[in-house]
């Protein structure tokens, strides 16, 4: 295949997903509404400092959003027995793969860029550097979109099965990221278990940007980030591979 096939076959399944996907219940409620329900259930009735916790929240929507839409494709459309169908024609996994990250990196990066504007606008946070809060924007889509891709991989046809998967891989992740309790007041076994985490180094990413409070190097962040997304978009190709070479 060549490239320009290779890059055509990634665009049109990656529109296909936009257009089918996005606005599919599971994804509407693990990708809009639970970050809020979560955001409003830490902060009301609190006296926290917004501008302190707000990078760990914005991590904390794009992480969901991103990773909300690729669970549901495989499954789904092996349900449907379309996965069959996409998979005959003249396209590689990796297309299949690339497609299904874009979809989800592209509506984190929307949904999270809007949520950002408008509570901007509302609460006058601060931004210390913008090309880099738009950089992680982008990475960290790509990061936990390669995340839900992975998570899709398992063998099965019921969507409901993977949405469970994702919630108990997704959920413990926020509680030990950095969202809640900042990195620099964690010490001992507690900095060791966040820093096992993708998603720390996301928020603090964003701290670098929007506050300029980072405990790592944006360098740091970005090269862990990087690895992480090798990580996930190489498990996915070794178990989707598997399955096609099993049959299922």
């Amino acid at each position: 295949m060549d490239w320009r096939t290779f890059a055509r076959s990634i665009l049109v399944i990656t529109e296909k997903n936009m257009r089918i996907y996005y606005f599919k219940g599971p994804v509407v409620v693990f990708g809009l509404l639970f970050p809020f329900i979560m955001f409003l259930t830490f902060f009301i009735g609190r006296n926290l400092d917004l501008v302190l916790f707000f990078p760990g929240f914005l991590g904390m929507m794009l992480f969901f959003t991103a990773s909300s839409v690729g669970p549901l494709i495989t499954p789904w459309e092996k349900r449907e027995k379309t996965y069959e169908r996409l998979v005959s024609l003249p396209v590689v996994l990796e297309s299949i793969i690339i497609g299904d990250l874009l979809a989800g990196a592209i509506f984190g990066v929307v949904i999270t860029t809007i949520v950002f504007t408008i509570c901007t606008g509302l609460l006058h946070l601060p931004l210390v550097n913008a090309g880099l809060l738009a950089f992680s924007f982008v990475l960290g889509s790509i990061t936990f979109a390669a995340l839900g891709t992975l998570l899709a991989s398992p063998t099965t046809n019921n969507p409901s099965n993977i949405m469970m998967l994702s919630s108990l891989v997704r959920l413990p992740l926020i509680f030990v990221s950095g969202i809640f309790v900042p990195l620099g007041q964690l010490s001992g076994w507690e900095w060791t278990l966040t820093s096992l985490s993708p998603l720390t180094y996301l928020v603090d990413l964003f701290h670098a940007a929007l506050n300029g409070d980072a405990v790592y190097p944006p360098g740091v962040d970005t090269l862990v980030l990087v690895f992480v997304v090798l990580v996930f978009i190489g498990s996915a190709k070794v178990i989707q591979k598997r399955n096609l070479v099993k049959g299922i």
